[in-house]
């Protein structure tokens, strides 16, 4: 039964390298990936729930058990963002059937899309280190081919940036592997955490763990953010908002999974280190946010603010601001999506990405204005939608611990966050409208539709909270106690 566990991975690299030999059947491929993320949204359902009656689960390929294997580890934690990537990436497949056009879908932009959701669900379920570097490589490289898809100039200017910091991050995250493996002579994190807690964590296993802090720190965009904004700028809008859904949230992944299951004994040293980081990325987020124009790198900056607010929750290491942080993260994939496709949208109709050079959006597209109204609510916190729930646990557990200048920054940059977004809201959309009848562009289904999926998916998260609320606590849970996931691994049959 556990065998499902591969399938959040394997299908989209199966249709993946299918669609490379359907290339001239753009309608199959398109309907055919939304299928898949479809099927692991079924998929990860069931898994989730099987977590909660059985427990952890674990799938040794070959038969070969931990730690001498590879294997698959699926917590409440892996298995919710799997879900939320799966209905993330489904939505902006239907974004870009009406907006990437035909010359970006002829360029196998299908095939790698599912090949980067496999390097994501892979990062989220592998349970030794090494085939975490694997995955990472994975969907990386489908980034880098989907960051330069169409070759206009300023995505070759930033996608030179993007590849030279993931190399630079990947050979260093080899690096760290290879010390870790050399001074405890293993790569299964379940083992590593054994090992670990045996040993004690002694100044060079402490050392390492900082080199890894590095590493996820240049792939989640934590204080050495400076190649985020215009990297996640430069592509079509669809995959922009798979970029800030996705990316970013893989390299959170990492650190939540690794400070809590390996390097965990030193906290006034590691931990200090992550929320120091956290406090000045949302310090500098806040700053790039209100000092632009432009509305994609102020989206773009709001991604740095949003890295900087969760992982306050690992910083701070309670139960409650783990639960915060974890449906924070929920949160911020699916309306950070949400954002990038208004702000696209906004772009496609008016011909401008300055917020300052559109008026009157609003009498043209109603629909749109309101939408982006409540994203600007939701991203900053406001009740009843999804990120109030989030933002108060994260706060909670910030006054628990005592971290007063954490809360500060966190909910200092929330305002911050809705200043930024209430400019472009009342530059945009208000006032006199830039757009005169017979100039004005027809609002495409395919473009508004996927947009109010993500406000009814904010809403309903926030409405409807004690729907995942048992999977949270369940992830908090594991994350507190390594052991849980220890046991799951090691002394399961």
């Amino acid at each position: 039964m556990n065998n499902m566990l591969v399938f959040p991975m394997v299908l989209p690299v199966l249709a993946g390298i299918l669609f490379v030999f359907l290339r001239k059947y753009i309608h199959i491929q398109r309907w055919a990936s939304v299928g898949v993320m479809i099927a692991n949204i079924v998929l990860s359902i069931i898994i989730l729930n099987r977590i909660q009656s059985d427990g952890v689960l674990r799938l040794d390929f070959g038969g070969w058990k931990p730690p001498f294997g590879i294997l698959f580890v699926a917590d409440s934690f892996s298995m919710l963002l799997v879900l939320t990537t799966s209905i993330v990436t489904a939505i902006c497949l239907i974004y870009a059937m009406s907006s990437i056009g035909s010359a970006r879908e002829n360029m196998y932009f299908y095939p790698f899309v599912n090949f980067l959701v496999a390097g994501v669900n892979g990062s989220f379920l592998t349970g030794d280190l090494f085939n975490l570097f694997v995955n990472f490589e994975v969907m990386l490289l489908a980034s880098y081919v989907l960051i330069t898809l169409g070759g206009k100039k300023i995505q070759l200017r930033e996608s030179l940036k993007y590849l030279a910091i993931n190399v630079l991050s990947s050979w260093i995250f080899l690096v760290a592997i290879g010390y870790l493996y050399g001074v405890l002579g293993t790569l299964n994190l379940a083992h590593l955490s054994q090992r670990i807690a045996e040993v004690g964590q002694t100044p060079i296993i402490t050392v390492i763990s900082i080199l890894f802090l590095i590493v996820f720190a240049l792939k989640a965009g934590l204080l050495l953010y400076q190649w985020l904004p215009g990297s996640y700028s430069a592509p079509p809008t669809a995959i922009a908002a798979l970029f800030g859904a996705l990316l970013t949230k893989v390299g959170i992944y990492a650190m939540f999974r690794m400070f809590t299951l390996l390097f965990y004994h030193e906290p006034s040293i590691t931990h200090t280190l992550i929320g120091i980081m956290a406090g000045i990325t949302l310090i500098g987020g806040s700053i790039g946010a209100i000092a632009r124009t432009d509305v994609r790198q102020i989206v773009s900056y709001n991604v740095v603010i949003a890295v900087g607010f969760i992982l306050i929750g690992l910083a701070v290491s309670t139960t409650t601001a783990m639960e915060g942080s974890i449906y924070y993260l929920i949160h911020d994939m699916i309306v950070k999506a949400m954002l990038y496709l208004l702000a696209g949208t906004m772009i496609h109709l008016t011909g401008t990405a300055k917020y300052d050079e559109m008026s009157g959006l609003i009498r043209n597209y109603p629909s749109l204005g309101w939408l982006f109204f409540l994203a600007m609510f939701s991203l900053t916190g406001v009740p009843p939608l999804s990120g109030f729930i989030g933002k108060v646990l994260v706060g909670q557990g910030a006054i628990d611990a005592g971290s007063y200048v954490l809360l500060a920054l966190g909910f200092i940059s929330s305002i911050i966050v809705l200043y930024s977004l209430l400019r472009i809201f009342m530059n945009s959309f208000w006032g006199e409208t830039m757009i005169s009848e017979e100039d004005e562009i027809p609002m495409k289904k395919g473009l508004i539709i996927p947009i109010l999926i993500f406000g009814l998916l904010s809403l309903a998260l926030g409405l409807g909270s004690e729907v995942i609320s048992d999977y949270v606590i369940d992830a908090a849970k594991t994350l507190m106690d390594p052991n849980i996931y220890i046991d799951a691994v090691l002394n399961s049959n």
